[in-house]
């Protein structure tokens, strides 16, 4: 049996080849265009972050010769504020950052709910974002030192001025930074929560309503897991500053109250020793990420969980 063929003309082929051209080139270009997208972000994070973080990671073997060495490490961990700070630090972020989800939480649940007067509310809550870390100590030490506010009021009734930011009452200090940090800080996990409660569809409410669940049932079996991304990204982020809160405690309580970035500050600025600085900021870093990835664990996010929010 013999095959007949139909011989297509050249002028058509041409035009189809000429008509995939710019097909190849479009799918090219989407393919491309992701990474030229993220490139200036990719290129700025290695600039001002990765390379610095490698140089400080070197800094902390390096002697102040520039001969790599464990010294710095060592004087680190022969530091008598040393173990102080470590303590205080881990102490701090412990009794902070659950508090301050906490009162995050019940602040964006407040003016997602829709009551009246809310948007002041979020203007009120919202101000301490505008002030620094330092300026806010500043506040707060006004208010506590011995001639402040606090103590003003205490004299107006008769009661004897309390000494409270002072190494020899401790807990007291402690409890102010704590109260001072959560104020200036916690408008930023409330942020975080506003949107990510703002983004959960209000029928799955309305459904456990239907079915008669209570307010804290549909709090506890149906916001909150679908919170967990941002409750993710909040914990995260609010960990890491507060590994490396400064500002406050040396407004509030100086010396006394010795945390890791102070000490770090305190071997860079007046004991110019760099490596030694370098070394307690490796270790700021090491619980930051350790921190991190058990976070990233506890708080996994499901593909399912992501497609229904």
């Amino acid at each position: 049996m013999q095959t007949t063929g139909v011989a297509i003309p050249s002028s058509i082929s041409q035009d189809a080849a000429a008509g995939q051209a710019p097909a190849v080139r479009r799918a090219r270009r989407r393919t491309i265009a992701p990474y030229l997208l993220l490139a200036p972000t990719v290129i700025f994070m290695a600039v001002f972050f990765l390379w610095p973080m490698l140089q400080a990671v070197a800094l902390a073997f390096q002697t102040t010769t520039g001969q790599f060495s464990l010294q710095p490490v060592q004087t680190m961990l022969s530091d008598v504020n040393f173990w102080p700070s470590v303590r205080n630090t881990l102490l701090l972020t412990l009794v902070i950052v659950p508090s301050q989800v906490v009162l995050a939480l019940i602040m964006a649940l407040l003016l997602t709910a829709g009551l009246r007067g809310s948007g002041a509310l979020l203007y009120a809550w919202a101000v301490p974002l505008a002030i620094s870390d330092l300026a806010a100590g500043i506040v707060w030490f006004a208010i506590f030192t011995q001639n402040g506010y606090v103590n003003s009021v205490l004299n107006a009734f008769g009661v004897g001025p309390i000494i409270f930011l002072s190494y020899e009452s401790p807990v007291a200090l402690f409890f102010i930074v704590v109260i001072a940090e959560a104020w200036r800080a916690t408008a930023i996990v409330m942020v975080i929560l506003i949107a990510g409660l703002q983004v959960i569809p209000r029928d799955y409410s309305e459904a456990g309503e239907v079915f008669g669940a209570t307010a804290w049932q549909r709090l506890r079996y149906i916001t909150l897991p679908l919170l967990r991304p941002s409750l993710q990204v909040a914990l995260i982020l609010r960990t890491i500053l507060a590994f490396q809160m400064f500002a406050v405690v040396i407004a509030l309580a100086g010396r006394n109250l010795p945390v890791l970035a102070g000490e770090a500050y305190t071997w860079y600025g007046d004991n110019h020793n760099v490596g030694v600085a370098a070394a307690y900021s490796l270790l700021i870093m090491i619980f930051s990420l350790v921190n991190t990835g058990i976070y990233l664990r506890v708080l996994r996010v499901q593909d399912e969980q992501a497609r229904m929010v």
